[in-house]
């Protein structure tokens, strides 16, 4: 790019920005946008607001909506120049969160934020994005792309989104009918979902001293670093749709950042969990940056998933008929421990 003399007139693009590079992305992506749309979106793509119809939701519905992003994550994907994965893992990970509260999603808003805009990129982005909504009923009704060279510097980006999503007031999962005694189920997570990747590429680069193209050491399928980091967020909404009206169903943890320890005591209106470590599927992922990385095993916990992705509180009594028809129906479950008497706090049983 050439440098305008002072008597010269500046564009934006000198500044680093380019309008029409953006445009060229969300034409890109305006086919896998509107591929979510269903007869309750009122506008189309482009518009200054997303309109959706929300009449005849439910008795009593109550919206849930819940904001986050993939952490650095994107840095593992501009590493890797993958950049489809990420899309998909902020959706589930934003499903998620509402699933835990008895939601189902209705529509999704996302931001892309970069230093330099690559129309591809962006498209991909936005894809990765629109396929999980598409695949989880739910519609990329709006979103924001922008450029911003003096924030964010080379190949860094930022992805971020918003779900809403609705639940009958009468199955709402607040907690409420969380009691000493009740099980706790566990489902697995697909290696690291969207969190502590800040320690995990530390320990990777620094650590392990391997490329991301590079095998991940201990994976059976012989995988790459950045295929293994890359891992989709699972999305846990079509496993768990059966059970959400049940009233032995009392909560659910997402367990994103921060851990069982963090997530857990979020949603046991007070009272604590004791858990058995031992119970939770081990996988090579965490065992790899534990050991490599020296992490002690208290810390582990609370910077990862270490393979339990969401945590189920259920009625006692339901626990086994709930576990045999997880198994029944596919799933991977696993008892974890019970909820206590006493603070808000996870105490180990191992």
């Amino acid at each position: 790019m050439s440098i305008p003399t002072r008597s010269e007139g500046l564009r934006y693009a000198d500044a680093g920005v380019d309008i029409t590079a953006a445009d060229e992305a969300i034409e890109r992506a305006k086919s896998a946008i509107r591929s979510t749309f269903n007869a309750r979106v009122l506008a189309d793509v482009g518009s200054f607001g997303g309109l959706f119809r929300a009449d005849g939701l439910g008795q009593e519905p109550v919206l849930v909506a819940t904001t986050d992003g993939v952490g650095t994550k994107t840095r593992v994907a501009a590493a890797a120049k993958r950049f489809d994965s990420v899309g998909r893992c902020l959706v589930q990970h934003c499903i998620n969160d509402a699933l835990v509260q008895g939601a189902e999603p209705l529509f999704f808003l996302d931001y892309v934020g970069v230093g330099k805009l690559d129309p591809a990129r962006v498209a991909a982005l936005i894809t990765g994005v629109a396929d999980a909504c598409r695949d989880h009923g739910c519609v990329l009704i709006g979103g924001e792309t922008a450029e911003m060279p003096g924030v964010y510097r080379g190949d860094d980006f930022d992805l971020v989104g918003t779900l809403v999503g609705v639940v009958e007031r009468a199955h709402l999962l607040d907690g409420k009918r969380v009691k000493p005694g009740d099980a706790l189920i566990g489902l697995p997570s697909t290696g690291l979902h969207t969190n502590g990747y800040s320690l995990a590429r530390r320990i990777v680069e620094e650590r392990l001293r391997i490329a991301y193209g590079e095998p991940f050491p201990g994976d059976e399928q012989r995988r790459s670093v950045a295929e293994v980091l890359l891992q989709n967020h699972r999305c846990y909404l079509a496993p768990l749709k059966p059970y959400l009206k049940r009233p032995e169903l009392h909560a659910m943890a997402h367990i994103t950042g921060s851990g069982v320890p963090g997530n857990l005591p979020r949603v046991l209106n007070g009272m604590g969990a004791r858990v058995s470590r031992g119970a939770v599927p081990k996988q090579n992922v965490f065992e790899q940056l534990v050991r490599a990385g020296g992490v002690e095993r208290d810390e582990a916990w609370r910077a990862f998933n270490m393979g339990v992705g969401l945590i189920l509180v259920v009625e006692a009594a339901w626990a086994d008929d709930l576990l045999q028809d997880l198994t029944r129906r596919g799933e991977t479950a696993f008892r974890v421990g019970e909820v206590a008497e006493g603070a808000d706090e996870v105490a180990w049983l191992d």
